[in-house]
């Protein structure tokens, strides 16, 4: 608990768990001043998000559920199977009924990254649905990152493999529900990788099915801010695997003075995807990315803050380009996104960004 308000920590758990949480918005404003910032690229004042309720509406059984191995193959006894089916059909019921309420058939997620609380996602994800002029439902993926201490960095890379398997079954249970269009995920620092791992496995399972991705997954879009990922893994899975073919628009900013990501660097002795500029790229690379149509990189310059790794939220310009990205899918140099053209489908998005 905290001030009174149910909560969730950092332990790992066995079960999915969805509910509903009220965030209020703003201190001494009021809802004319609150709409007419989503619009701005520069805030007058810092907005204050407090949360007024968490309320769990079911949770899932504990996985792995009960099951029964027929003809070599593991299948859930029956009573697994109807307990699993009667708390989908309640899920899918409520995420209907929000979709209705907000007048698009839409979800927008947010799966926050590393070191970051049940409370930080919530208010990254109010932000990003707030700069995005409400569309569709906001739906924040919560996994147990933010366990802090010496080693709290290699204890949430592995919570975050943990959770694959969970995110796998939210997604499956999103995307089967017919009246659901678009699907739109923002994911930041370590929760590219929970989001990247999942995507993969999705895609090759639907591929094996003889399935479209694309249509079966309804992601529309996929936003990787700072992501935390090992450079040689993001070029097997966006071109050897063609990850990237099975999205509408895959978006990723970058920032080369990301600290944050500069002792994930040196811990991991990998280069950081989120470090990357065009420049740093082999001519061999640079063709290879510029052949994936569907992705587009972005530099992110005059980035500002301790860490410099925080700038998806903080920046109001990444902000309102995420934001345009949700309402209107328009690619890089559109008039809507007017960004400044490197090469190939590398943009640049200067520190001052005319919108």
């Amino acid at each position: 608990m905290i001030d009174g308000v149910q909560t969730y920590g950092t332990d790992r758990s066995s079960s999915m768990a969805f509910g509903v949480s009220t965030v209020s918005f703003g201190k001494g404003q009021n809802w004319q001043s609150l709409s007419d910032a989503s619009g701005q690229t520069e805030r007058d004042e810092k907005i204050v998000f407090n949360i007024v309720e968490n309320r769990e509406i079911l949770r899932f059984d504990k996985t792995p559920t009960p099951f029964e191995v027929v003809n070599g193959r593991p299948v859930q006894t029956p009573d697994a199977l109807a307990s699993y089916n009667r708390k989908r059909t309640v899920f899918q019921n409520q995420i209907r009924e929000k979709m209705r309420i907000a007048g698009k058939n839409e979800v927008v997620i947010f799966v926050p990254g590393f070191n970051n609380s049940f409370e930080d996602g919530l208010y990254s994800l109010a932000d990003i649905w707030h700069f995005s002029g409400r569309r569709g439902v906001p739906i924040v993926y919560s996994w147990p990152s933010g366990a802090g201490g010496l080693f709290g960095y290699f204890t949430d890379r592995e919570s975050g493999e943990f959770t694959v398997f969970h995110f796998k079954e939210f997604l499956k249970q999103l995307s089967q529900i017919p009246e659901l269009e678009k699907i739109h995920i923002v994911a930041h620092s370590r929760g590219t990788d929970v989001t990247t791992t999942t995507l993969r496995e999705m895609i090759i399972a639907v591929r094996n099915q003889g399935k479209n991705p694309k249509t079966t997954l309804k992601i529309e879009n996929l936003v990787l801010a700072a992501p935390d990922l090992d450079f040689a893994i993001v070029r097997q899975r966006l071109i050897a695997e063609g990850f990237g073919a099975a999205i509408g628009q895959v978006t990723v900013y970058m920032n080369r003075g990301d600290s944050a990501l500069g002792i994930s660097q040196r811990l991991m002795a990998g280069q950081r995807f989120g470090r990357l500029t065009q420049g740093r790229l082999k001519d061999a690379d640079r063709d290879i990315f510029s052949e994936v149509k569907t992705v587009s990189f972005i530099n992110v310059e005059g980035v500002k803050g301790l860490t410099g790794h925080a700038y998806y939220r903080t920046n109001p310009n990444v902000l309102s380009d995420i934001g345009t990205i949700i309402q209107q899918s328009a690619r890089p140099g559109s008039p809507s996104r007017p960004l400044k053209h490197v090469q190939g489908n590398f943009w640049t998005m200067p520190s001052k960004y005319p919108f």
